[in-house]
């Protein structure tokens, strides 16, 4: 059988250090994964099980992790002052702009860890090249913190009037940067545990972190400490927990997939650098398709109106919420499964969640057209139903059943690193979308906005996640029928 040609970074490393196996479905599984395919159909319960369990420890995990900022806002609101405590929010929201800090190698090491067989040498390869990617990301962005923090006057940006809290500025914001800074590479062990499908240990750590944070802060104002050490207990509590987490995991559990400077392999760190920055391309496409609506309704509308529609949004941004924690998880379930060849494992868990995020997302949404209104009247005084109609909350109702419909086609497009589907979808979409959204509004007010984004995505992005899903099964096939064949040889 014709082999691959290696790639130029691979050519040049192949005297010092063979290459690993690509994480590509075209590749020829090993006998031993063979093995391990035939093993894993007839265990399609237990697997199914383990899904069930990874799903509900997921919505658990975020539930912690979204409880218990709230219940630490209004003791820190009072501690803190209004000042210092919109300063730290302003800052905290400056650090959730950085998302794409990681380069998208998070998603990329998910990916390939996935398809890799069973070898842990191939393992800690692939996780130490990311660590030092990833390590020298932080090293540089801590540089840069460093450089430019002297040169930022963050009380005068952030408006800050009063001379004591103006004089913490400059530390708030060393300690909130920094603190996003060292968990870029610390947030990894989630990718690990994910790909390794222990997903209900990364949920346990996680919700760890989230309640360490609430104890630590806690206990910093009933101890009545400094305001900067009451918010470097809340910024700091879940990178020491990714670190705690990191040597549990690599030092007790999995010592031989442990990150090691001798195992950092160069083309390996390209691949997941390639692979990575093909997932930030897609997010960033992506958000930038998402996140047009609120000021094509300023430009429209008015602000007026933007910011009664953006309340709305938030509303409905729960049910996206369930979709991406859904996804997080059949994710890497997936990729190790169209590895292994078992396709119809995919075919059967794909129809199940679409069936499953249609049902919970189509009843929630529902229920949130019927009783949005009374629920915005208690969330934030109302809204004005004549800006914000009943037609709107439909319309994102029947917004939210496409998206979650859809995704878990994607989703087995991700798994693989099957890209390009999604990339013309997108490109198309914001094209498309940005058109009828502004037609719509003009036409119709804001009704026409999510109808536009139904119409929109029905004509672009379902077509993609149908193609790409398509195409995703089909090369699993082929290689399966392909090591089939060599190990018949």
């Amino acid at each position: 059988m014709t082999q691959k040609s290696t790639s130029r970074a691979e050519r040049a490393q192949l005297t010092v250090d063979p290459p690993l196996p690509s994480p590509d479905l075209g590749a020829p599984a090993a006998p031993e994964v063979q093995s391990r395919r035939g093993l894993s159909r007839l265990l399609p319960a237990g697997r199914d099980r383990r899904l069930s369990v990874d799903i509900a420890t997921s919505l658990v995990a975020k539930g912690v992790g979204l409880a218990a900022p709230l219940v630490i806002t209004p003791a820190c609101f009072r501690y803190l002052g209004d000042q210092r405590y919109g300063l730290w929010m302003a800052i905290t929201a400056l650090t959730g702009m950085a998302w794409f800090a990681d380069l998208g190698l998070g998603n990329g090491l998910l990916t390939r860890l996935s398809l890799l067989a069973d070898d842990p040498r191939q393992r800690a390869r692939e996780i130490s090249s990311a660590y030092a990617t990833l390590g020298v990301v932080a090293l540089a962005l801590l540089a840069g913190l460093v450089l430019i923090e002297p040169l930022v006057p963050w009380a005068r940006v952030f408006g800050v009037t009063d001379p004591a809290i103006a004089a913490e500025a400059s530390a708030l914001a060393l300690l909130c940067f920094g603190a996003f800074a060292i968990n870029v590479p610390l947030s990894l062990i989630q990718r690990v545990q994910y790909a390794r499908a222990q997903v209900t240990q990364s949920n346990a750590w996680q919700a760890a972190g989230a309640l360490s944070s609430m104890v630590a802060v806690l206990a910093a104002i009933a101890a009545g400490s400094s305001p900067l050490t009451v918010i470097a207990c809340a910024v700091l509590a879940v990178p020491l927990t990714n670190l705690i987490n990191t040597v549990v995991y690599f030092w007790r559990q999995e010592s031989t997939a442990r990150p090691r400077p001798g195992l950092v392999h160069r083309a390996t760190a390209v691949g997941l650098l390639r692979l990575g920055l093909q997932f930030f391309a897609l997010s960033a496409m992506s958000s930038i398709a998402l996140n047009v609506d609120s000021p094509l309704v300023a430009h429209v509308l008015g602000l007026s109106v933007a910011a009664y529609y953006a309340v709305v949004g938030k509303l409905f941004g729960v049910l996206s919420l369930f979709v991406a924690l859904v996804g997080m998880t059949v994710w890497p379930a997936n990729g190790a499964a169209l590895a292994r060849g078992d396709v119809a494992w995919v075919r059967r868990t794909t129809r199940r969640m679409v069936l499953l995020n249609g049902l919970i997302v189509g009843t929630a949404g529902l229920a949130l057209v019927v009783l949005g209104h009374r629920l915005l009247d208690v969330w934030v005084g109302g809204v004005d139903t004549a800006v914000v109609p009943v037609a709107v909350l439909a319309g994102l109702a029947l917004w939210s059943f496409l998206v979650a419909v859809a995704s878990p086609l994607l989703l087995v497009q991700n798994s693989i690193g099957l890209l390009r589907p999604q990339f013309v979808g997108w490109a198309a979409f914001l094209l498309l979308a940005t058109a009828l959204k502004l037609a719509g509004l003009r036409e119709f007010g804001l009704v026409g906005l999510p109808l536009a984004g139904c119409l929109a995505y029905l004509l672009t992005m379902w077509p993609a996640a149908i193609a790409g899903y398509r195409r995703a099964l089909a090369r699993s096939d082929r290689a399966a029928t392909r090591s089939g064949s060599e190990v018949a040889v």
